[in-house]
């Protein structure tokens, strides 16, 4: 009888230790984790928004600097341009059809007219805006701030074609005031 008196003692400060090391998740520790969670989950959806937000941005990428006054929305400037329909996956441009320059296929050399704000899509003023006279430089443009869905040109070949929800690439070479440059 004394021996199971000393086994059942000994069974029972196992069981005791073992529940004081053991112990279950209080409600602070998992009020803890679950706020830990909340945060994670907020800032990967802070983090996609935002690089859904930069994929839409309209990138310049300068070529040649320009040593002229920044592009304002105040003058009408002349220009070369190509245009190129950009693949974003890997960064590839194809030719849309459309050039000032001989070199990229234009019957001579014809500069473009423009005003920023005026009657051009939205990507286009943005970029320009960030450029000098003078300057070339790759204009890159989201299809949100081009064309959208909306395809543009003939698909059949006959000139220039942009599909709809195409990003573009223009090739631009901006040479200054209308009436002030040499062309």
């Amino acid at each position: 009888p004394k021996n199971r008196n000393k086994n059942a003692d000994n069974c029972i400060s196992q069981r005791t230790r073992l529940k004081l090391t053991h112990k279950r998740p209080s409600k602070m520790a998992f009020s803890s984790s679950f706020f830990r969670l909340t945060v994670f989950l907020v800032l990967l959806a802070q983090i996609q928004f935002l690089s859904t937000v930069v994929a839409e941005e309209v990138r310049v990428e300068i070529i040649q600097p320009g040593n002229g006054p920044p592009i304002t929305t105040s003058h009408r400037y002349t220009s070369h341009v190509t245009l190129y329909i950009e693949n974003t996956s890997n960064g590839s441009k194809t030719k849309a059809g459309w050039s000032t320059r001989q070199s990229d296929g234009a019957t001579t050399d014809q500069p473009f007219t423009f005003q920023p704000g005026v009657n051009l899509i939205e990507g286009w003023t943005e970029g320009v805006l960030q450029m000098k006279e003078g300057e070339r430089s790759w204009l890159h443009v989201p299809a949100e701030k081009g064309y959208g869905e909306r395809p543009m040109g003939d698909p059949n070949g006959g000139g220039f074609y942009i599909p709809g929800n195409s990003d573009l690439v223009f090739d631009i070479e901006i040479l200054g005031k209308e009436g002030e440059q040499e062309l």
